[in-house]
């Protein structure tokens, strides 16, 4: 009967930590951060790098990496 009683104590002890185990897997993977949004890439007028259109330096239609090469295409000296 002790036998019987311990392999009904084993099953049931193997079960609620597998089920605790469970629990923190799913709350893990719902406090995992979110993808990043895909945002368009555009392209330099002046050195040709690629970068965020959020990050780009918009002028008359074209975009720049930076405000040096903004002014240094509409303004070559």
């Amino acid at each position: 009967m002790i036998k019987i009683l311990l392999l009904v104590l084993g099953v049931w002890l193997i079960y609620t930590l597998l089920k605790k185990y469970g629990r923190s897997v799913e709350k893990d993977e719902a406090a995992a951060p979110p993808s990043p949004v895909e945002e368009d890439m555009v392209r330099c007028e002046q050195c040709g790098v690629h970068l965020p259109r959020s990050e780009a330096i918009l002028s008359r239609g074209e975009f720049f990496c930076c405000d040096e090469h903004r002014r240094l295409h509409h303004h070559p000296d």
